[in-house]
């Protein structure tokens, strides 16, 4: 029976062995020896490989395709158009998934796919593509999201009605939908404000970053099935939407995972999955399609540009006393950027009673865009933290001061209704301001800057199993992919609450036949949510341990305990019995009881919101606009660092991530509204001469609704990192930037008109 609902505060008079220390992470040796298999690693007997024909027009009518001549390539074995697939409302949440897998009516961005092809070596796929001929009407094109708002804007698709509007209106139109997000009186904020900033920002898209490019092997057989091999963070979601699109039964899809090259909830969507599985059934063979680097960027989604002002008013002392923004997300072909996120989050962190944000999200033609760490807050943090940073400035205070001041603390409601339990916000400031980083004196020549971010973190829906074998080992299997590292940590919860070694337990990534569904591994909620049905898991099983123990000492369950991995007597009266060990138990019951198994699936809540400040120095070269960052260091609360150097790693690699994302990171189109960029040689990411060493303080404030304590640790370390690296730049150049990426062309133009 399960008792982690009934038993699940954290206590910190805990005595813990394993959680808090580094052990070496079981799943280490095989990736840096070769041995793990990722998207691309998999080979079936027959397997053919499958390649996309896709539209290099950004807008246009699909008239006519003709496969003709492709087919009779020696070796092609299936081609899929349009055709192959079902057909489905286009207003729907289907009819959109199915039209971003495959264009229907129309080609909608430059990359989208138009056709497929199997064949029985690569080469003749390649040149299958070569001769299907396509059709297409060119039509008009819109790329930024502020010029498709405008009534003369080419409209993607007829159907769109802007959802939220105060006056309805049924025409068609690109803006998917308004949001007014609000809480007090912001002109009443404002008029009592002694100085006020108002700013306008925008940022461009960027990718995620992930070294592995989409993969995946399908394989319908004759009677229905579909086994799916594929590198995803979302197997549970990814049957679910194949179910709706190729209008098959879930069950009779299995999703397969694969290791991760990196994820950063670019691997939330799917692409070339239902095209290879509907190849497969055509050809009636395995299908295998990789994604080649250029699709990846033509191809998949980007994170969300924006364009956006902020205006927020302080008092002489520091209180700020109003918060406003206008916020314009740009979503790609279809609705789904999850924008929303950007006005619950922007200003959530400080103690704000009077805010106002009108958001937009906008269709335009590009890639439908994906999530990335934090999906649509780093980009708007940015504007938020220049401007707290101009109000410091502007009335003398020091910038931590003043966000300590403004500081959320328990007990605050947001302005998307949560009230906070215990936080470790001003935890998290004061250690920032303590730190030998902030003391420390700015080398001339240099700027520092601060920024504060913080993410709600995420529970969900989560499933798990814990298998005992008769050696005492422990086998869990879990639905949620591992993106970033998080078996080792969910086996350290397994082992401490089980009070065994943690070499003693192994974890295993479950196909979707073999568990309970599960969310989505995003928004930090993995660790969190595991650790709750693992901890369930390791409850259950001890439960069991005691009942047997009791009967191979024939004494009644409550004369037992369970301390360190053993039964013991639970008083000098009970009898002098020799303690049991996991092992002991099972060796002696399994043949007669069965296995010791353990399942759990819940609807994890309780996850406690994640907050972080980062300092940085940067230096800024005024003759070419290449900016270094000499120094930073990043203070982030964890509730209770599991395994602190994988905490430190994501740390870290937020910050990594951000500072490619200020400096350097966009997509670029041309007039033709084609990606000019889509190759790593032309898409400038931080290689290890970019970026300095990355020092890291780890606070913990436990969450007190997780038996440890924990806080998800994944996505806060990169919302601050492009507004603490813009008030650097600022700070050493005199002029904030207000775009992102600060590109050194930007950036020579801010030192040019400086002081005009």
């Amino acid at each position: 029976m399960a008792t982690i609902l009934e038993d699940s505060k954290y206590d910190p008079q805990r005595d813990l062995k394993v959680v808090g220390s580094n052990p070496v992470k079981h799943d280490g040796l095989d990736k840096v020896t070769g041995r793990a298999k990722f998207g691309a690693d998999y080979f079936l007997p027959g397997m053919l490989y499958g390649r996309t024909l896709r539209s290099p027009h950004p807008h246009a009518i699909i008239k006519s395709i003709d496969t003709s001549a492709a087919e009779a390539v020696p070796g092609v074995k299936s081609i899929v158009t349009r055709d192959d697939f079902p057909e489905i409302d286009p207003g729907t949440v289907a009819g959109e998934m199915t039209r971003t897998a495959m264009a229907r009516e129309k080609a909608l961005f430059d990359g989208h796919p138009v056709a497929a092809v199997a064949a029985t070596t690569d080469a003749a796929a390649k040149q299958a593509l070569k001769l299907i001929k396509v059709d297409y009407e060119i039509l008009p094109h819109v790329i930024d999201p502020v010029d498709a708002m405008q009534p003369d804007a080419p409209i993607l698709h007829d159907y769109i009605r802007t959802k939220g509007l105060d006056e309805p209106s049924d025409k068609p139109t690109n803006i998917t939908e308004r949001l007014i997000t609000e809480m007090g009186d912001v002109e009443k904020g404002f008029a009592e404000a002694d100085v006020i900033v108002e700013r306008d920002f925008d940022s461009k898209p960027m990718h995620q970053g992930y070294i592995e490019p989409q993969g995946c092997v399908a394989e319908y057989s004759d009677d229905g099935q579909v086994e799916l091999w594929c590198c995803t963070q979302a197997p549970f979601v990814y049957r679910d939407r194949l179910s709706a699109i190729l209008k098959m039964e879930s069950a009779k899809i299995n999703v397969q995972q694969s290791e991760l090259g990196g994820g950063f909830g670019g691997k939330t969507g799917f692409y070339p999955e239902p095209v290879a599985i509907l190849l497969s059934k055509k050809a009636k063979r395995p299908v295998k399609m990789v994604l080649s680097r250029n699709e990846v960027f033509r191809g998949t989604g980007p994170v969300s540009a924006t364009n956006y002002t902020i205006k927020m008013g302080v008092t002489k002392d520091g209180k700020i006393t109003a918060a406003q923004g206008h916020l314009v997300f740009q979503t790609g072909i279809f609705t789904g950027s999850m924008y929303f996120n950007g006005p619950n989050a922007m200003f959530t962190r400080y103690n704000f009673e009077n805010i106002h944000i009108e958001s937009f999200e906008v269709v335009s033609n590009r890639p439908k865009v994906n999530s990335f760490r934090a999906p649509c807050v780093p980009q708007i943090v940015f504007g938020v933290e220049g401007v707290i940073d101009e109000l410091a400035r502007k009335i003398g205070m020091d910038p931590i001061d003043l966000r300590l001041k403004n500081a959320a603390t328990e007990g605050y409601t947001t302005v998307y209704g949560e009230t906070l339990g215990p936080i470790g916000f001003v935890e998290t400031l004061q250690a920032a301001k303590d730190s030998e980083h902030y003391k420390s004196l700015v080398k001339d020549g240099e700027g520092r800057g601060v920024a504060a971010g913080f993410w709600f973190n995420r529970g969900g829906e989560t499933s798990t199993s814990m298998n005992i074998a008769p050696d005492g080992s422990v086998t869990i299997i879990t639905g949620t992919a591992d993106v970033a590292g998080s078996r080792i940590s969910i086996a350290m919860m397994a082992a401490e609450e089980l009070g065994i070694d943690v070499d003693k337990v192994r974890i295993t990534m479950a196909d979707t036949n073999s568990l309970g569904f599960n969310r989505v591994t995003a928004g930090s909620r993995t660790t969190y949510s595991v650790g709750m049905t693992v901890v369930d898991n390791a409850r259950q099983c001890i439960d069991q341990f005691v009942k047997r123990a009791a009967e191979i000492w024939d004494v009644p369950e409550d004369a037992v305990v369970y301390e360190n991995g053993e039964c013991r007597p639970a008083g000098a009266n009970v009898g002098n019995f020799e303690p049991l060990t996991i092992a002991d138990i099972t060796k002696q019951t399994t043949m007669s009881h069965g296995a010791v198994t353990a399942s759990a699936s819940m609807n994890v809540t309780g996850a406690g919101p994640g907050f972080g400040l980062h300092i940085v120095d940067a230096k800024v070269d005024e003759e070419t606009g290449r900016t270094d960052i000499t120094r930073y260091t990043v203070v982030e609360d964890a509730g209770k660092a599991i395994h602190p150097l994988q905490v430190e790693g994501q740390y870290q690699g937020g910050a990594v991530q951000g500072i490619g994302w200020a400096l350097n990171e966009e997509y670029v189109y041309g007039e033709d509204g084609r990606l000019q960029n889509a190759s790593f040689l032309d898409y400038r990411m931080p290689v290890t001469s970019d970026v300095p060493m990355i020092d890291t303080v780890i606070v913990e404030v436990p969450n007190p609704r997780h038996p440890f304590g924990l806080r998800g640790v994944g996505e806060v370390p990169v919302v601050p990192t492009m507004a603490a690296i813009g008030n650097a730049i600022g700070n050493a150049i005199g002029v904030r930037p207000q775009s992102l990426p600060m590109s050194p062309p930007k950036l020579l133009e801010i030192i040019d008109n400086r002081n005009s």
